[in-house]
């Protein structure tokens, strides 16, 4: 017989990763910005930040759960940013 160690360390942060998603499951909330507004759009990418690290702050100093956060809140900054870019492209086509 023998011994793998970390197996219970890597089983932990795996559990923690999946109740981490778990928080994610449905509306995350909402951010408001003006889209001519670069102060306003940085606030939406902040809020947008913080609301995904409120979620998972039981399980901020497990490094699978920050890496998905990280990959997450870059995702939401490329959104934000693509919707402003989008409605300043509506706003100067009217």
């Amino acid at each position: 017989m023998f011994k793998i160690d970390g197996l219970d360390k890597l089983t932990r942060q795996l559990e923690q990763a999946q109740q981490a998603l778990e928080e994610f499951d449905g509306e995350l909330g909402t951010v408001n910005f003006d889209p001519n507004d670069p102060a306003s759009i940085e606030a939406a990418i902040q809020q947008a930040n913080a609301t995904l690290e409120a979620k998972v702050s039981p399980w901020v100093d497990d490094p699978l759960v920050a890496q998905m956060v990280d990959g997450m809140k870059e995702q939401f900054r490329e959104a934000i940013i693509e919707r402003a870019a989008a409605a300043r492209l509506e706003s100067d086509e009217k």
